[in-house]
């Protein structure tokens, strides 16, 4: 585990109770013991060294004490300390999939550092896919895995699942944020950009969103509701990829490519 994921801010006293699933797999899974030292991220996105001071086996829970070396608990829990940089917020629209396909994605695009995720319902979607994310449960059950993904990976990122959406609400969604630039993956040729072309030679967008289609793509009516919202239609020259690849493959070419710009315009 690189970080535990905090549910709750510190204390005034600079300490954090554990208890429930949290206690279970810090004392049953990891086999905390008191003096035991590990990396917490905090609700604020600060990442601290804290030591587990008490261990009460009879009560469940587990009492972290932050180290003595780290500023006090109230400017950590209202400001952050070694907060990283996070540079380009990515948000995801990803058109729902079969629910272990779309448990997948939700935890690539976490350890991606994917800040936002919107399932879409769209029109080449499964019936029963759709049904499934609009059961009751289907959100704590992504939070889970995005906590542990998180507790694998260390991204500073804590990303967040929104509620599923159409094609026209995650289009005015996206028009109603604060800028940014908004691409969606077609597997169609005609009428696309390349990746770089729609980035743009401006300096670094506030913020990127991608769209992905889910086992049948995305079809020309949503490609035209989302062209009208400011999406750029990519079309990328590989294989045919599984939605659970291209969504990866894309966050990948995105980040690789805006990394690419940082990179040039450091050299001018």
């Amino acid at each position: 585990m690189r970080q535990f994921i905090a549910r709750e801010p510190l204390f005034s006293d600079g300490t954090l109770r554990v208890t429930g699933s949290d206690f279970r797999y810090l004392k049953h899974v990891l086999r905390l013991q008191n003096g035991d030292m590990l990396s917490v991220r905090l609700p604020s996105g600060a990442l601290v060294a804290m030591t587990a001071a008490q261990i009460d086996s009879a009560g469940r829970s587990i009492t972290l004490q932050i180290c003595a070396d780290t500023p006090n608990a109230h400017f950590v829990s209202e400001h952050g300390a070694k907060t990283e940089t996070l540079g380009t917020e990515l948000w995801l629209f990803q058109f729902i999939a079969k629910p272990q396909k779309m448990d997948l994605i939700i935890r690539q695009a976490t350890e991606c550092g994917v800040q936002l995720i919107v399932p879409v319902i769209g029109e080449y979607c499964e019936k029963g896919a759709i049904n499934a994310v609009l059961s009751s449960g289907k959100s704590e059950r992504w939070e889970r895995v995005i906590r542990e993904a998180l507790s694998q990976c260390g991204s500073a990122v804590q990303t967040r699942v929104e509620k599923p959406m159409t094609v026209t609400e995650a289009a005015a969604f996206w028009k109603n944020a604060s800028g940014g630039i908004a691409l969606a993956l077609y597997e169609r040729g005609e009428h696309t950009k390349s990746l770089h072309q729609a980035l743009g030679a401006e300096n670094e967008a506030n913020r990127v969103c991608l769209a992905v289609g889910a086992e049948g793509g995305i079809s020309p009516a949503e490609i035209a509701i989302l062209s009208e919202s400011g999406f750029f239609t990519i079309h990328f020259e590989t294989n045919i990829l599984r939605c659970e690849t291209a969504a990866l493959y894309g966050i990948a070419a995105v980040q690789s490519a805006l990394s690419e710009r940082k990179v040039w315009q450091f050299k001018e």
